[in-house]
This record gives structure tokens, sequence and C-alpha cells, in this order.
């Protein structure tokens, strides 16, 4: 085995014991900490990704202490997972840099350090969901990611987090009692807890046709468990107020890594447990079909009636979680390769708009109202830009990740034509109108120039980018990766049809 193979093992326990670390650090060293870990595994992750990609061994097994299954535990890694494990750590370390100067006036000084143990933690939690083999092991990082991310949103200690934090735990336990449930009846019909080896199981179950109900019910339970905790529709009564209330680091983290590493998980389930075959034809992607194209409306109205800037970002997650759902159900890979794509490009776009928002309400004197961000992107206009850039991204303007995407949710919908065509089309185009009312109606009231005495009376202010340098930093950053994705999305996608092929 080439060293390198070590890298994902590696990368989970390197993230892990820095959380344990910080425990005893000064919150200023704890920063320094998760930021140079980050960029480790980072690093290792793209190490890993470009071994695999010029090597012809697919995906590898890792062996925890080289036991074999049923006593050992197992690591799978292939171009997915590493290039998944590289984004991770490129939004977790932007968004964390993107509220570095806020979290002095958003938590307790003395708590700082208990900020990034939760940030650490929560790397480490979503690699191993990332990299896992075993369901049992998922159902363990699952825990641990939801107490992580409850933390980061209470954290901030105010009567509005503490409230969206227990409403976030309570619909997050109920997600997560679901997916035990899941996995203990899979267990009781397999015998196994290793993916590969459910999977034969599985497959042996499904062609002697014993056992077809309770299986359904299996991955019933399991995929709502999921649904649940990722806010797909109507299960996201939690997150304005946890994505809305929470630091601006947090909300950024929680929009684009938590509720996808959820997802991910899911995706492994459908190909590695089940069987995609299996799960096209159980008409549970009917239902995600369904749910994903409500999000997507409900979603979108929701963030048009909304005054407050960060609730209405927070609406709009709720729509492009129901993007992601709604390619699981269109049933082929084009709608699964759309729906991997997406998770990168709404990932990369909703942590820009939350950093970004939180730069305009700033110069508002903390206004979160829409009629008080008028000229704000003129009073900070590295603020005023990222905003832009991603409310382009997510009309779906094209040269930004947004278009990609759209693009491939119609492309997916029209390449396999059934009756669910035209639905996907439909909403899509709607959703589209929806997007550009609330997004591009921001925009120009950010653009809409106020004059000084109003400014000076409302306690408004100006602020350049030397006097926020990294700030400025992340900004630019985030509008460079959207760039990426938009542009060179070719190879992205190739990585990503690849490591379908291997997930099976």
């Amino acid at each position: 085995m080439a060293f390198v193979q070590n890298v994902p093992f590696f990368s989970i326990m390197l993230a892990m014991f820095s959380g344990i670390i910080s425990s005893v650090l000064p919150g200023k060293i704890a920063r320094r900490l998760h930021g140079v870990v980050t960029t480790m595994i980072g690093l290792m992750s793209a190490w890993l990704l470009v071994y695999l990609w010029q090597s012809d061994i697919g995906s590898y097994v890792f062996m925890m202490g080289h036991f074999p299954a049923p006593w050992g535990n197992e690591i799978r890694a292939g171009v997915l997972e590493a290039g998944m494990a590289l984004f991770f750590c490129v939004i977790m370390l932007l968004s964390v840099l993107g509220g570095r100067k806020k979290r002095f006036d958003e938590i307790e000084v003395s708590k700082h350090n208990i900020y990034y143990i939760l940030t650490n933690l929560l790397l480490g939690a979503l690699l191993a969901l990332v990299y896992t083999n075993d369901m049992f092991t998922a159902y363990v990082f699952v825990e641990i990611t939801t107490i992580a991310a409850c933390g980061l949103i209470m954290i901030r200690q105010n009567g509005r987090t503490i409230e969206a934090a227990v409403r976030y735990m309570i619909m997050s336990l109920l997600g997560s009692g679901l997916l035990l449930m899941g996995i203990c009846m899979l267990y009781d019909l397999t015998g196994h807890l290793l993916m590969s080896n459910m999977q034969e199981s599985v497959t042996q179950i499904m062609e002697a046709g014993t056992y077809s109900i309770p299986m359904l019910i299996t991955i019933g339970l399991m995929t709502v468990g999921i649904a649940i905790k990722s806010a797909l529709f109507p299960f996201h009564a939690w997150l304005p107020d946890a994505y809305g209330y929470s630091t601006v680091s947090s909300a950024a983290i929680l929009s684009s890594l938590v509720s996808k590493g959820y997802i991910f998980l899911l995706i492994k389930i459908f190909y590695r447990v089940i069987g995609f075959e299996y799960i096209a034809g159980s008409h549970i992607l009917n239902i995600l079909f369904l749910f994903g194209l409500g999000g997507m409306i409900f979603g979108s109205i929701s963030a048009i009636w909304e005054k407050d800037i960060r609730r209405m970002i927070s609406f709009s997650s709720v729509a492009q979680i129901g993007y992601i759902f709604m390619g699981f159900g269109l049933g082929t890979e084009a709608g699964m390769i759309a729906s991997i794509f997406h998770i990168l490009a709404h990932a990369a776009t909703k942590s820009l708009l939350f950093v970004a928002g939180i730069g305009l309400t700033d110069v508002s004197a903390g206004s979160r109202s829409f009629f008080d961000l008028t000229g704000a992107g003129y009073r900070n206009k590295v603020a005023g830009v990222g905003f832009a850039v991603g409310s382009l991204s997510m009309v779906g303007i094209p040269i930004f990740s947004g278009f990609v995407s759209k693009l491939l949710f119609a492309e997916a919908a029209v390449v396999d034509p059934s009756w669910r065509m035209f639905p996907t089309l439909i909403v899509l185009a709607i959703s589209t109108i929806l997007n550009a009312i609330y997004f591009l109606k921001t925009v120009l009231r950010i653009y809409t120039p106020e004059s000084a005495a109003v400014e000076e009376e409302k306690g408004f202010y100006r602020i350049t980018w030397k006097e926020q340098k990294w700030y400025a930093f992340t900004i630019v950053m985030f509008i460079v990766v959207n760039l990426i994705l938009g542009v060179t999305s070719q190879p992205i996608l190739e990585i990503i049809k690849e490591g379908l092929h291997n997930f099976a």
C-alpha cells in the first residue's frame, strides 16, 4: 500500500485530535491551529485526489487496525471522496476566515477556543462520513456532527440562538432516531455493518424475493431520517432560525457543509449499501422527487416574503436542498451527477452570500432589514461585489457555478425522458424566476444610492477593502471558487462520474 493511501485515516485523526488539543489552548492559538490543520488536511486530500486520478486503482479499502470484517472497521476512498474532502476543507477554511472579525462581537472571548473545538470536531466528523465504509461508524459520526453543529448555533448565547439550537436538536434527533432504526433493521436483515458486505446480502435478498417489505421500510426510515437532518421540505422548519441567528461563520458552515455531509452519506447508502437499481425501482425516489419540487417552490416563495437578509438567504437554502433531492428523484445517473455538482455549487455560493451579507449589515448600523440596506453596496464595496456574484450564481447566470447546476438538471430531465421531465423543467423555470425576484431585488437595493444625510442620521458608515484585508481576501477566494466551478466544470464532472462508478 502506498503511503498516500493513509491520507483518509490521518485526515480524520488529525481533525479530531486538534479539537481535543484546542480545549487547553487560548482562543488565538486555537484559531491558528484550526487554520493550519484544515490547510494540511486540504493539501493531503489534494495529494490523494491527484494520486487516485492518475492511477488505475479506482478506489481502495483501508482496514483500521488491519482486522478484517466483521471485527474490523474500514475506510474506503476514491476520487469522489478525495475531491469532496478537499472541497470541504476549502469551504471550512474560508467560512471560518470570513467571520473571523465578527466573532469578537458575537462570541465571548473566553469561549473562542470552544468554537474551534467544535469546528475541528465537525470537520473530522464530516471527513469520516465521506470516507467510512461502515454503517455504524457513519451513525456515530452523524451524531458527532449533530452535537458540534448544535454547539456552533448556540455558542452565540442569546435567546434566539438558544431557541434555534433547541429546535435544531429536536428535529435532528428525530432524524437520527429514524436513521438508527433503519440501520438496526438492515443489520438484522443482512447480518453485516460494512457497506460492501451489506450490499452483497441485499442483492441476495432481492434476488430471492424475500423480506421485500421490511427492506422497503428500512430504506424509507434511513432516507427520511437523513432528509429531516438535511432540511428537505417539509422538514425544514428549524433551518431559517438556525442559519439566520447563529454567527456568520456558523451559518456558512451549517448551510454549506453539514447538510451536504448528510446528503453525501445518503448517496453512499443508495449506491454502496442498497444498490441504485433497486432504489430507482422502489418508488422512494418518487417521494424525494415530489418533496424536492415542493422545496424549490416553497423555499423561494418564503424567501421573497422575507425582509431580513439573513433569513432570506436561509430560506433560499430550502430551495437549493430541494434541487439536490429533485435530482435524486430523477432516478438516473445524470440526475445524480447534477445533484452532486449542485452540492459543490451551493456550498461555494451560499457561504459566500452569508459572509458577504454580514459585511452589508455591518455598514448599515447592524440592521438586517431589507430597506436599511439601501446603498450598502457602496458603503462596503467588497461585500457588495461578493453578494452580487453569489446572487448571480443562485439565479443561474453563465460563467458562475449555479448556471452549470441548472443546465445539468435540465439536461438530466431531457436525456432520459419520463413523466418527471415536464414537472422538472416547469418547476426549474419557475424556481429560477423566483430566485431572480428575491436575489436581484436585493442586489438592486444595495446598489441604489442613499443620500449622505440619511446615512449620517441612521449611523451608517463606509469601509474600504484596506480596512478589512482578511475579509476582502475571503470574498475574493469565494468568488474564485465559484468561477472555477462555473468555467472549468468538465473535469469536475468527470471526477464525479468516475467516483459514482467506483461507488458500486
